[in-house]
């Protein structure tokens, strides 16, 4: 693999172009709904891409999140192409002020599977956790790979569920990892 370099991201860094080459593309094959307070995978067939004004509502969010004092994690190729990110707010709620909000995270598809997305999470863990956090909030993608994804990194359902963020985001699993 080529080498990558993962670094935080300023304004100056969320230009128009920034993602022009981002690759979004998921088929999504299965998908984590909730029948009678359970959580099972149905068959779907759902084709997951940005388009160019995707791409600038996402560019405007995570702008948002900077301007809130929140951070941006950027990875680049070798031709310093962003190739995924990661943004954490940095407001704190949850009835003891314990969550923080993982925001987004995406990986360009072609270099999915090469463990960026991890890399991405611990950053954003961590910084969490040095802002005194105690709990990472997310809300996942109810497709079966993030599903899988949020599993095996060690997230659980959400024991505080942020109301806010689950009206933004009716079908996706609120969910949280504990920093220790």
């Amino acid at each position: 693999m080529m080498p990558i370099l993962i670094k935080l991201l300023t304004k100056a860094d969320l230009s128009p172009g920034l993602l022009d080459s981002f690759n979004r593309y998921q088929h999504v094959n299965r998908r984590l709904t909730q029948e009678d307070g359970r959580w099972v995978y149905k068959d779907v067939d759902r084709i997951r891409q940005w388009d160019e004004d995707d791409k600038k509502e996402m560019l405007d969010l995570l702008s948002r999140g900077l301007d809130s004092g929140g951070f941006v994690y950027g990875a680049f190729d070798e031709e310093d192409k962003l190739i995924a990110f990661a943004s954490l707010l940095s407001s704190f709620f949850g009835s003891e002020n314990q969550y923080i909000q993982l925001e987004s995270m995406a990986v360009s598809k072609e270099f999915r599977r090469k463990g960026l997305a991890r890399d991405l999470f611990n950053l954003c863990a961590k910084k969490a956790k040095d802002l005194g956090a105690k709990k990472l909030y997310i809300s996942t993608n109810p497709s079966e790979q993030s599903q899988l994804f949020y599993a095996n990194i060690g997230c659980v359902d959400a024991v505080e569920i942020n109301e806010k963020q689950a009206e933004l985001e009716p079908y996706d699993r609120q969910m949280e990892f504990v920093l220790y």
